[in-house]
């Protein structure tokens, strides 16, 4: 006789957070398996796995399948977190492997389901005949919608917090800790830290390509460190064409934009461009008409 409805009290559910994990630590592993083999053919020639890889792939996943799910109940990343896989159709209180049959079920929904999708994908995609573009057209419409069922099952899982893919909601199989938790003190000093860290650094990168740093930079310049007009004598460095006024060296080609000061062409040029409304940054003038600037520099003066 079946349980009541208290049948599963026996099993402590899992977070969702924790499956989401599992998963992907599972795409971590696979990743770095396939990263493993394909470094042992470096020396070969390229290309050699390109023909075979969906089935190379297929392969490698078959392993894993072996050594966890179908020994273990439990993927990689659900060992890790202490997660087994339980047979949810079976009626029974206590916890229940997964039978067989799940897991050949398992075996064909993922490894032979991705292993199907590169394979057809890679056959169909330079078939260029009538026949060929409706078969890949149904074959897309299948994968749409499996796609679509898939975020169905999705959403449904952060509601309920059970099934999280669609091939555990078909089979009837589901995430659970099968032995319980002990408590355990945790400080999240650390994380908080780690979270505002990674907020600030986020805004920043957000931030900063709107910055227009050569605008920004003339005008810091000028209220750090206000210089007043030149006087009428022109007995400064400056006046005499000694400095250029934006990058502080020896200016080349100098040239004066309406107001005492003497300015590289390229640095001038490079700022107006950037921004039009570009003003001195010693006097704070507004700068128009660049005209170059003539003077006599004696050679004692270059040598100082």
């Amino acid at each position: 006789m079946a349980p009541g409805p208290g049948k599963e009290k026996s099993v402590t559910p899992v977070l969702r957070i924790s499956q989401l994990d599992a998963l992907e630590l599972n795409k971590a592993l696979e990743q770095l398996v396939w990263s493993q083999f394909t470094s042992c053919f470096h020396g070969f020639k390229p290309g050699l796995l390109a023909h075979f890889e969906p089935e190379v792939k297929a392969f490698l996943w078959l392993l894993l399948w072996r050594f966890t799910v179908y020994s273990r109940n439990a993927t990689v990343g659900q060992a890790v977190l202490n997660i087994q896989y339980k047979n949810n159709l079976a009626q029974a209180e206590k916890y229940q492997p997964l039978s067989k049959h799940q897991k050949l079920w398992y075996l064909i929904l993922t490894v032979g389901g991705r292993w199907l999708e590169e394979r057809c994908y890679d056959l169909l995609g330079h078939r260029r005949l009538q026949s060929f573009c409706r078969i890949k057209h149904y074959i897309g419409f299948g994968a749409g919608l499996l796609k679509l069922c898939g975020l169905l099952n999705f959403l449904i899982f952060l509601q309920k917090g059970t099934f999280a893919t669609l091939t555990e909601r078909v089979l009837g199989i589901r995430s659970v800790l099968p032995r319980p938790q002990s408590l355990r003190q945790l400080g999240f000093e650390y994380m908080n830290r780690e979270l505002l860290w990674h907020g600030f650094a986020e805004f920043l990168i957000y931030l900063l390509p709107l910055v227009n740093l050569q605008k920004l930079k003339p005008k810091l310049s000028a209220w750090c460190g206000p210089v007043a007009g030149l006087p009428h004598g022109g007995s400064t460095l400056a006046a005499r064409g000694k400095e250029c006024s934006l990058c502080g060296e020896w200016p080349t080609l100098p040239h004066t934009a309406g107001c005492p000061h003497v300015f590289c062409y390229y640095c001038i040029q490079s700022n107006r461009l950037v921004d039009v409304d570009f003003t001195c940054p010693k006097c704070g003038s507004e700068l128009h008409g660049l005209q170059p600037l003539k003077c006599k520099v004696e050679m004692a003066e270059l040598r100082a």
